[in-house]
This record gives structure tokens, C-alpha cells and sequence, in this order.
């Protein structure tokens, strides 16, 4: 999922003038798949300013969120994009790829920091905003098709009861993104519930009380588009099973 965040301040302006940022500079993929054998990924960034040029610095960290030029890098990693326009970047696959686990994916950030024109204007606050997309390198043998708005395995997702927590446990080869959680398919979302990513053949505890999401409980998650998909859940005791895959009402 993308999010934005201030990074940068510069001059001086009361905590009571300050608005929400807005970012100008906005990418065309709220997630970016690579499968083996490409050889690079392109995406648009646009400047919604109509008004003034930014530049555009990108960059690529690994799951620790160390900055890496292997196996993935970005292109380029500066550029001037010009008010009202739209310019192109591309992560490119380097040799080293093939030394990643080839049963499962692997995760990289891929970033974008905004930087404005330099304001004459005394008293200016000034915001370099970051927004960051998750890479998912896909080794050929778990490859997704296209035409899937799932992930494979996902039926075989399981929540354990602990306690007052349910643990999450994915054998899949996916990382797995819940951004929501429900006590059942019409259920509004439990508040406290925190966006968790789940990797590859691992178990998460979810981070509200299993009470909260009651026996029925239902997991929002995010598929390769960026589309929010419904994962239900049935209990029979301490153990539930996932149901198929329900595409929520728009």
C-alpha cells in the first residue's frame, strides 16, 4: 500500500497554520510486480501542480529498509518533472536476482520524495513528501496469472485461537496484506486493527482481541492491483478455515 510522509520541514510557521500536505508528485501503481525473467518494470509519476516543476528522487530499500542498488534499482534516480506533466521511471532487475529464494516472493520499497521549488517567500513552510510502494519479486514457479484477482493457496490461510488473539498462518509462497478486519462479510471494521503484512510461510498474531472479531471473523486484504478483497473465515472451536474469496460490494 502506499503511503506518504513528511520528511523534510524548512523556515518557520506557528503548529496552529499547519494544513495536511498533499503530495503533487503521484505514481500510476499502488504496488509494483516483478516476475522472473523481466528485465525491468516501468510506471508514470505525474506532477498535479500545475503551477510550479519538482524534482523527483527515487530510490529502492530492501525488507529492512536499508537503501539497496542490488538486485533492484531505480531509474533514474533524480529528475526534474515539469508542472502539469508526467515522466517515467523503471525499477530494473539486476544479475543478483538470482540469488533470491526461488519457493517464495521477496519484498523491496521502492520510494519517491518530492522536492519543491525553493520559496523567495519569507515565513514559507516547505514539504518534501515520500511515498512509498511495496515490490514484490516473483520467482517463475509461483508466478500469478493476470487474469487471478487473488493469490494461490489463499484457501488454505488458517487463524488460530490464543487466548483473546487469533494467530494468522500463511503457507502460501505471498506476502499476504490485511488492512482491515470484520466479524463478518456486512461487518463494519473493528477499530484498533492495525494494516499487518504477512510474509511467506509465517504466523502474525492479529493485533485485536479475538473476541472483537468473534467466530465469524473476515479479513480484508489487498490483491495485485490494489483492490481490497474479502477473506472469510469458519470456526469450528479454536480453529478456523478460510472460505472463498469474496469480492466486496461497491
Amino acid at each position: 500500500m502506499k503511503k506518504t510522509l513528511v520528511f523534510a520541514t524548512v523556515a518557520v510557521l506557528s503548529a496552529s497554520s499547519l494544513l495536511p500536505a498533499e503530495a503533487a508528485l503521484t505514481v500510476s501503481r499502488s504496488r509494483v510486480i516483478v516476475n522472473e525473467g523481466d528485465k525491468s518494470v516501468s510506471m508514470s509519476v505525474t506532477n498535479r501542480n500545475t503551477q510550479e516543476p519538482y524534482l523527483a528522487q527515487t530510490w529502492i530499500e530492501d525488507e529492512t529498509e536499508a537503501k539497496v542498488t542490488s538486485p533492484l534499482m531505480v531509474l533514474p534516480p533524480v529528475q526534474r518533472i515539469e508542472a502539469g506533466s508526467k515522466s517515467a521511471v523503471r525499477v530494473q532487475v539486476l544479475p543478483d536476482i538470482g540469488k533470491l529464494p526461488k519457493d517464495r516472493e521477496s519484498v523491496f520499497w521502492f520510494n519517491l520524495r518530492e522536492i519543491p521549488p525553493r520559496s523567495d517567500k519569507p515565513n514559507v513552510l516547505t514539504l518534501a513528501l515520500q511515498t512509498r510502494l511495496k515490490i514484490f519479486w516473483r520467482p517463475a514457479s509461483i508466478k500469478v496469472d493476470a487474469k487471478y484477482d487473488s493469490f494461490p493457496g489463499i484457501q488454505n490461510v488458517t487463524l488460530a485461537k490464543n487466548g483473546n488473539r487469533y494467530t494468522l498462518n500463511n503457507p502460501t509462497p505471498y506476502h499476504l496484506t490485511f488492512v482491515e478486519g470484520l466479524s463478518s462479510v456486512k461487518g463494519k471494521g473493528k477499530e484498533g486493527f492495525e494494516p499487518i503484512m504477512v510474509a511467506p510461510k509465517a504466523q502474525t498474531a492479529l493485533n485485536v482481541g479475538a473476541a472483537d472479531l468473534g467466530a465469524t471473523p473476515v479479513l480484508v486484504f489487498v490483491n495485485d492491483y490494489g483492490s481490497l478483497r474479502l477473506l472469510p473465515f469458519q470456526c469450528t472451536g479454536s480453529a478456523c478455515k478460510a472460505q472463498p474469496v469474496i469480492t466486496p460490494e461497491s
